[in-house]
């Protein structure tokens, strides 16, 4: 007999947060039928396991019925006994807007949070199928087709910025545990969408569709049709989700290997945030853990979201062998005799200056203070930089990975630069991707 919804969606909890579950959960609930589904499962079983809800709901902007499902969500909040809050996010007009609203969603709800330390999404296994036939006409490898995780962390870098007043509506939750980091949990994953809207429809739940998802200027409208069409022929989307769980063993058992690998060919300067491969070890590789320790490299050192793209990735890599040299992702990366250096791209932070202060964070992985020189500040060490340090340069780190490197000025004049040995010392420290003490090996895994 197959378990209820209910029963599911309390194993899927257990697995993810039990058995000693916190004290308060969040759950991002939009209105729609997924999400407005998961609000109830979430909230019949805090009758079992005592758990605290806040809910809260994104508004983007960007259609007029936004404003009503929210208050469809308030009500709903309202009779369940939950507390209830609406985020107002705006677009800036800058990149891809679909990608901006989903970075925009998760950094209200994580400056929003306060102490809770989990939060909820209505994630299904057609959204993981879509997903997959998405990623596979753009021809991705095994990390793109691989499932969405049941859990993913979230890390932002501190300081966070207050939500303004118009900025939110509600109830926010008391302050307290990691400012930094929170936990994305998709209990529903093995869940259908129709599956959740019969549950809702037999408890006379609300829920409300959004007119994009029938859109076809969108890419995911056109995959739902497609999607729908191939079920016929054996290609559902519990079929391609099983695919894209597959995938994602693939893609662990292939980052364990590049771990195994750096731990042979690949060093980290924590004085430069240079990365270090031997060439000899580097080449002997086979192609897959060769993309995958350069484009971790790189994004590690430019603290990105992303990895480069396949193309350019392979392309580099044909030029690191051959013995060349190349940019890519904001990095520098050379063949030497013996060693393929990666290390920041001066261009791309010549302009950046920052004060110096106790929260700052310079270029998004550098943390630079000093009491003695706070309000100075924080920029490139650039070609005047390595005029000024004169003899101090040698030995240190080469003219090309030190330039990048962050120093404190005062107008023109150098003060301080780690790295070379000047100023008093201590006033830098690594924190990659913004995160204290986090190491390439664990990042490899992660990401």
């Amino acid at each position: 007999m197959t378990p209820s919804l209910d029963q599911r969606f309390a194993d899927a909890m257990g697995a993810a947060l039990g058995p000693d579950f916190p004290t308060d959960i969040a759950l991002a609930v939009s209105g729609g039928g997924d999400s407005m589904a998961m609000l109830t499962l979430a909230h019949n079983w805090t009758h079992t396991w005592g758990v605290r809800l806040w809910v809260v709901t994104v508004d983007h902007g960007l259609r007029p019925e936004a404003a009503s499902e929210a208050a469809l969500v308030r009500e709903t909040c309202e009779e369940l006994g939950h507390p209830h809050a609406v985020l107002h996010w705006r677009w800036d007009g800058q990149g891809n807007l679909m990608d901006a609203a989903r970075r925009g969603r998760l950094d209200m709800i994580g400056r929003w949070r306060g102490g809770i330390g989990h939060v909820l999404l209505a994630h299904t296994r057609d959204d993981v199928a879509e997903t997959f036939l998405m990623r596979l006409a753009r021809g991705s490898g095994v990390d793109g087709l691989s499932a969405m995780a049941p859990m993913r962390q979230i890390h932002q870098p501190a300081p966070q910025r207050a939500l303004a007043p118009e900025e939110v509506v509600g109830a926010r939750p008391p302050a307290g545990g990691d400012p930094q980091r929170f936990e994305i949990v998709r209990p529903c994953l093995d869940m259908g969408r129709e599956e959740l809207r019969h549950y809702l429809r037999v408890l006379n739940g609300r829920w409300v569709e959004d007119p994009s998802n029938e859109d076809p200027r969108y890419d995911r409208a056109r995959i739902r049709r497609l999607l729908a069409e191939l079920a016929p022929h054996g290609l559902d989307a519990e079929g391609l989700a099983a695919t894209a769980g597959r995938m994602a063993r693939a893609r662990d058992t292939l980052k364990a290997r590049a771990a195994e690998a750096w731990a042979r060919c690949g060093r980290l300067d924590v004085t430069t945030g240079e990365m270090v491969l031997t060439r000899a070890g580097f080449e002997t590789l086979d192609r897959d853990t060769q993309l995958r320790l350069l484009a971790a490299s790189l994004q590690f050192i430019a603290s990105a979201e992303y990895r480069p793209r396949a193309a350019p990735l392979e392309a580099l890599i044909d030029r690191l062998l051959s013995g060349g040299a190349g940019t890519l992702l904001g990095c520098e990366a050379r063949t030497g005799r013996e060693e393929i250096r990666l290390y920041r791209e001066y261009a791309v932070v010549a302009e950046l200056r920052v004060p110096v202060s106790p929260q700052a964070l310079w270029d998004g992985k550098w943390r630079v203070f000093h009491e003695d020189l706070a309000g100075f500040e924080i920029r490139a060490l650039g070609e005047e930089g390595w005029r000024q340090a004169g003899r101090a340069r040698e030995p240190g780190p080469a003219h090309a990975v030190a330039r990048a490197l962050p120093a404190i000025w005062d107008g023109d004049q150098l003060l301080a630069c780690d790295a070379l040995g000047l100023g008093p010392g201590g006033t830098t420290a690594l924190w990659p991707m913004g995160r204290e003490g986090l190491g390439f090996p664990s990042f490899l895994l992660s990401h």
